[in-house]
């Protein structure tokens, strides 16, 4: 059952901006992961649903975060249907992600009060999903699309809460291109978690990017 319902996990992912985004087969390595984004103040984390057992992988770190990280709310990712969407929410899913927009899976998170932020690429999708009760869509592939397709989109509807997902890069320049567009928060995968530095066991380097990118963010934001 989930921790946080959907307005609290907005909440947190609008004020610290960034939700990192990962996925890895090893459960203690996604612990240390988890622990060091927490570290950093990060209050939301994505566990992308892409290898075999990723949900096993996923109750084990929802059951650290009870313990080790009592704020963070933590989501799926990469979810496409209803039934896996239902399965991750038994797991104690915060909130879904996934990389399209699923009518189907809006029913089973709107139900349960959970936030679903699906995948859109066009004014005609969001809309579409904010008629379905998604509070929250994700803009993907971002690089794709750019600050401008963000920016373009607020015009005509400035109530949208945005969510960038794809080329987002922990800079300065990056981020603040993308806040300035109008993006309510972002989500940042690899290039927080650098493969060398998690085959290293470099923790503190996870930490200091994700501290980083957050003062960039509230930098952009003033």
């Amino acid at each position: 059952m989930a921790k946080f319902d959907k307005m609290a996990v907005l909440t947190k992912m609008g004020t610290t901006g960034m939700i990192p985004v990962f996925y890895h087969e090893d459960v203690e390595v996604a612990k240390k992961v988890l622990k060091a984004c927490y570290e950093g103040g990060v209050r939301a984390f994505e566990f992308t649903n892409r290898g075999d057992f990723a949900q096993e992988v996923f109750a084990g770190i929802v059951k650290f975060a009870a313990r080790e990280c009592p704020e963070m709310a933590m989501g799926v990712g990469s979810v496409v249907d209803p039934a896996t969407a239902a399965l991750y929410i038994q797991l104690g899913a915060d909130f879904v992600v996934g990389p399209l927009f699923n009518p189907e899976i809006a029913k089973i998170c709107n139900r349960r009060l959970i936030a679903y932020t699906p995948g859109c690429g066009s004014v005609s999708e969001v809309g579409f999903a904010q008629e379905a009760g998604c509070d929250l869509c994700k803009i993907f592939p971002g690089d794709v699309y750019g600050p401008n397709f963000v920016k373009g989109l607020m015009a005509p509807m400035p109530w949208s809460k945005l969510m960038v997902t794809g080329g987002v890069e922990p800079t300065r320049e990056n981020l603040t291109s993308w806040f300035k567009a109008g993006a309510f928060c972002v989500g940042m995968g690899s290039k927080l978690f650098p493969k060398d530095k998690v085959t290293a066991g470099d923790w503190g380097y996870v930490t200091g990017k994700c501290a980083e990118a957050l003062a960039y963010i509230a930098e952009a934001r003033k």
